[in-house]
């Protein structure tokens, strides 16, 4: 029986109603147990594949600061007359998403220190109405962005996933490219993909940040960075973008494809978000250029590998996949043209 964090239990977990001194929480990657009360899982992964976990920061919320979090979305919720009783923890990276119950709402919460909550709110609501692929938000609340107990949290409709089948290249293509249309009739002042690039570089040139990080491989990574950003800054177009549009951010419902997590959204070539998907997609998208895909992609690898050598990088096994990438770039760089140096 899975562990619902309910909203009148502020120690004990709550389960059907009982009070229990030892059960589990639900999570995407299995049962985490629990006792005395409290979660001893320390903190969730950010995914269950490698690319969710590979493109952003291996930093999630601690037990404490996740029980305040569910708390605070649960709440909120009810504060706007939402029947939420119990809360499942989806997701748990620089912020938490939340499945509250039984009203079917999906919460993201995060501290209210480091969120552009607003920005994806407005920047989702948009999208939607240009008849985008991107999740939308939650009809009873609105287009809003709520404060409670030093977090964020916004409001979305839950879609239940569909499981049972592998999303065809061409059809996340199409998915992408119908999204990139609808960014294209956009004005959002937001980061420059290079800027991306350029907090990788800052990781690599600290070695107080990056201290396991041997010396050929930092000369690799900045070497790779640097020269990578020059070129595609010259050689790409440029247009507002998803950010990050891996598979850990794409939902495939009864629908069809739906993006979510807007707050990556930068500017740059269409190539920079498709270096993001599976190799397939961009044999599918109409009108990409494969070469700077190329680039994009040695770009993309360099970035996520410098994330796994940061000093509290918690993401599992992280240290093994930072070797293995780097090994996939010398690889990439030995055999491909020069332009990749």
């Amino acid at each position: 029986m899975p562990f619902l964090l309910h909203k009148d239990s502020g120690q004990v977990p709550v389960v059907n109603g009982e009070e229990s001194r030892h059960h589990r929480l639900r999570t995407p990657w299995g049962y985490v147990g629990l006792s005395g009360g409290s979660l001893l899982f320390g903190m969730l992964p950010i995914g269950c594949t490698a690319w969710r976990a590979g493109s952003a920061q291996g930093r999630g919320m601690q037990e404490a600061e996740v029980r305040r979090a569910v708390a605070a979305a649960l709440s909120t919720a009810s504060s706007l007359d939402l029947t939420v009783d119990d809360a499942i923890v989806l997701n748990n990276s620089n912020k938490l998403t939340l499945r509250l119950l039984p009203g079917d709402v999906l919460a993201q919460v995060a501290p209210l220190a480091r969120q552009v909550a607003q920005f994806e709110v407005d920047l989702a609501q948009r999208l939607a109405e240009s008849g985008c692929p991107v999740a939308a938000l939650e009809p009873r609340v609105g287009p809003r962005v709520f404060e409670c107990d030093g977090f964020v949290v916004t409001l979305w409709t839950y879609c239940e996933p569909v499981t049972s089948r592998e999303i065809p290249p061409s059809e996340y293509a199409n998915a992408l490219q119908r999204l990139h249309a609808g960014m294209r009739k956009l004005d959002v002042p937001t980061p420059h993909f290079s800027d991306r690039v350029e907090t990788a570089q800052q990781l690599v040139a600290s070695r107080d940040r990056t201290p396991a990080l041997a010396d050929a491989d930092r000369e690799l990574l900045g070497d790779t960075l640097r020269s990578l950003r020059r070129v595609i800054g010259e050689r790409g177009g440029e247009q507002l973008l998803h950010g990050e549009p891996h598979p850990g951010n794409v939902l495939t419902t009864k629908n069809g494809l739906l993006f979510v997590d807007l707050e990556t959204c930068c500017r740059g070539p269409i190539e920079f978000d498709l270096a993001h998907a599976p190799e397939e997609v961009g044999e599918h998208y109409r009108g990409a250029n494969q070469d700077l895909l190329c680039q994009c992609r040695i770009l993309v690898l360099a970035m996520i590998t410098t994330w796994r050598w940061e000093r509290g990088d918690q993401l599992p096994n992280g240290r093994q996949l930072g070797t293995e990438w780097l090994n996939e770039i010398r690889a990439a760089l030995d055999k491909g043209p020069a332009y990749y140096r």
